[in-house]
């Protein structure tokens, strides 16, 4: 009971602090919801579905190198995102923040990761760097370069509201050092970047097709709030 109960209050404090802490402006929808303006990508892969940003590869036509979806409208530093995603059970995709491009479509940087069978939901990959962060972990990469970790939660009980093969919801919250992740409401995990040479303050958007065995990945309902931090005061009212 005890365990149950401490996913959502840890959610609650770090939710509390991340929304003192920043100033969101209005909300900005990013995708259209029936075509792929605002959008670049790989010539074949990427279309429009049942409304979703959608890329599915087969048999006849497998996915062998990866590829992304860029958002063209900008590189935001401070923000929140929200994406609806669907991916079939076998499926690897992830959503990238404060990334750099890549030559055929290819990125490099942080990335919200998922799978469908939602193994690597809620961590937080980096292409020169792995896994940097798991379910249930707070990670702080100092500034000379070392990683600490603190544990927020059981990553068995806090992927226990994910929806195998149904639409899931991500939040992602970048303020200044800070990568924070949210599925479906509940805190996932959460970086403090100050490495000195990969730590990234922005950088573009992007939805990954990976490649590997038949997959399918849908993207919907994403919304992009630019953050500024509050500036502190003395008075109240």
């Amino acid at each position: 009971m005890m365990k149950r109960m401490l996913a959502p209050l840890v959610s609650l404090i770090f939710a509390g602090t991340l929304t003192a802490a920043v100033a969101c402006g209005e909300e900005q929808k990013l995708f259209n919801g029936t075509d792929l303006t605002g959008w670049d990508g790989a010539p074949g892969w990427w279309h429009v579905e049942d409304g979703a940003l959608t890329a599915e590869s087969t048999p006849q036509k497998p996915c062998n190198n990866c590829n992304y979806l860029i958002w063209k409208g900008g590189r935001p530093s401070d923000f929140e995102i929200t994406a609806d995603f669907r991916i079939s059970k076998g499926a690897n995709s992830g959503i990238q923040i404060r990334s750099e491009t890549r030559p055929d479509w290819d990125t490099r940087g942080y990335q919200a990761d998922m799978t469908g069978d939602g193994g690597l939901v809620g961590f937080i990959y980096h292409h020169q760097r792995g896994l940097i962060v798991g379910r249930g972990e707070r990670v702080t990469f100092t500034a000379e370069g070392k990683r600490q970790v603190e544990k927020i939660g059981d990553p068995k009980e806090l992927i226990k509201g994910f929806k195998v093969e149904d639409w899931n919801t991500y939040r992602i919250v970048c303020r200044g050092p800070e990568i924070t992740l949210y599925v479906n409401g509940v805190l996932m995990s959460q970086v403090t970047d100050k490495h000195p040479t990969l730590a990234a303050s922005s950088g573009i958007i992007a939805l990954q097709m990976h490649p590997g065995p038949p997959m399918k990945v849908q993207f919907k309902n994403l919304i992009l709030k630019k953050c500024t931090p509050r500036k502190s005061s003395s008075t109240s009212g």
